[in-house]
């Protein structure tokens, strides 16, 4: 991982991100000491539904219908001036 400092950074922005943008990792230093890691974004990490599948099997809630009848249903806008 190379390293440079905030001042490099600064001057070469473009050039810089286009090598984090290709996988590189740099490492940013203030006054020589490590602030912040410029590289790529991480990538999604897709599951098969088959690896998660026990992770969503769960109890229903039992209560469910009952709870739903004490959420007030009246839409307002916030933003109407009251008088």
């Amino acid at each position: 991982m190379d390293t440079l400092g905030l001042r490099e950074l600064r001057q070469h922005a473009s050039d810089l991100v286009r090598r984090a943008e290709a996988g590189e990792h740099l490492l940013i230093t203030v006054a020589g000491r490590p602030a912040a890691v410029l590289g790529p974004p991480e990538r999604d990490h897709w599951r098969r539904y088959e690896d998660v599948a026990d992770l969503l099997i769960g109890t229903t809630d039992d209560e469910w219908d009952e709870d739903r009848e004490l959420i007030d249903d009246q839409l307002t806008d916030p933003w109407e001036r009251h008088q």
